[in-house]
């Protein structure tokens, strides 16, 4: 069986992987596509670099238009050369749909795309000009199916892969706080983002927020995870930061090695400031409190204001059915407000547990594992 798989982003990145793990559990495959270092360490040889498709917002898309589209039809040819059983798409929707478009035209290839689109917060039109290009789609978030089945679509939730993820022993959060001097002080993690451009608008925001936090709590350290491609980055704005964090940077390091130590720094947190993103539910699988603010370009606010249909843009709080987490988003997204969200969140963090436990359990935790379950709804779906 041959896979053309493709993604644009960490988070696909991770989805992928376990996705490819799954389908070679299952059967005999070979893969061929786009994806980042996660996807080539289980077999992939990536067309080219992941990150120059991780762009985030409408103005901030138009400078590498040009490029994209080259791209786009660099990809949606190496899928028609490979004449592949199935192309799966993930996430990075502007990327991923214009290349199974220009699949679909010149081929009966199957298409599947995994994850939905967030049709239930904004853009409802999206299902249906999706479903004609996409067979089938592999949703996320238990209430998405029916929402892609209305449009024309197959659809499965196959649960989040955060629910599968290992959490750090205590052993390894002792031998963490050892490998990097923490002693006993509380930690907070600081996430801005996996991309370069959300690191670099949300860094210096936050941390002119940690500011009053730090003197408050004085013997708070700051630890920071990050991406290799983000790493440069991410150094620069930190220097300004009132105080030197712990970068957890994955280059020249094995995978596995990272991922532990990304693992052991999340249950040694008592805190975390983060961007929106599938963090906030990486958080919750370590029951780790956390404050959750994010911005965009001015223009790009206005018009996603425009368009949203829903008052959080946190998934814990969306799956939950809470609005638990706090939140400093658009013009919230300011050092005052997030400095008070996350005194108030360190002063009271148990308010959050138990809306992070109900997530976990309705994404899935303790059935079988996000990628084996994807794998197989794509199996069925080929009729394999």
């Amino acid at each position: 069986m041959k896979v053309f798989i493709l993604a644009g982003e960490a988070s696909g990145d991770r989805l992928g992987a376990a996705l490819m793990a799954g389908l070679r559990q299952l059967t005999g495959v070979e893969f061929l596509g786009v994806g980042g270092p996660l996807m080539e360490a289980e077999g992939l040889q990536s067309l080219f670099p992941m990150d120059e498709l991780s762009v985030m917002g409408i103005v901030e898309v138009l400078p590498k238009y040009r490029h994209l589209k080259r791209r786009i039809r660099q990809t949606a040819e190496a899928a028609l050369a490979s004449e592949a059983d199935v192309i799966i798409t993930i996430d990075s929707p502007d990327f991923s749909l214009r290349v199974a478009a220009l699949v679909k035209a010149q081929s009966n290839m199957r298409t599947v795309h995994y994850v939905a689109p967030s049709v239930w917060a904004w853009r409802a039109g999206r299902a249906a000009k999706m479903a004609k290009v996409i067979d089938q789609v592999l949703a996320l978030l238990p209430f998405e199916p029916p929402y892609m089945q209305a449009a024309g679509m197959e659809c499965d939730f196959v649960g989040h892969p955060v629910v599968g993820e290992p959490q750090a022993s205590k052993a390894e959060i002792e031998d963490f706080r050892a490998r990097h001097a923490l002693g006993d002080a509380p930690v907070m993690l600081v996430l801005p983002g996996s991309r370069r451009g959300e690191v670099a608008r949300l860094g210096p925001i936050f941390g002119r927020a940690l500011a009053p936090v730090l003197r408050e709590h004085p013997d708070l350290r700051l630890v920071v995870p990050t991406t290799g491609h983000v790493a440069p980055v991410l150094r620069e704005v930190v220097a300004e930061w009132p105080v030197a964090p712990v970068i957890l940077d994955p280059s020249g390091i094995k995978s596995d090695v990272y991922k532990s130590e990304k693992s052991a720094a999340f249950g040694a947190a008592s805190g975390a400031l983060a961007a929106s993103g599938t963090v906030s539910l990486e958080l919750a699988a370590s029951a780790t409190p956390m404050v959750i603010a994010y911005d965009v370009s001015w223009l790009s606010r206005q018009i996603i204001a425009m368009m949203l249909r829903i008052d959080t843009l946190t998934l814990v709080n969306l799956v939950s059915e809470t609005r638990s987490i706090p939140e400093c988003n658009g013009k919230h997204c300011n050092p005052p407000e997030i400095a008070a969200a996350v005194l108030k969140m360190l002063e009271d963090p148990g308010a959050q547990m138990d809306a992070m436990a109900l997530t976990m359990e309705r994404l899935g935790r303790g059935g079988e594992a996000p990628g084996l379950r994807a794998a197989r709804a794509v199996l069925n779906g080929l009729g394999a």
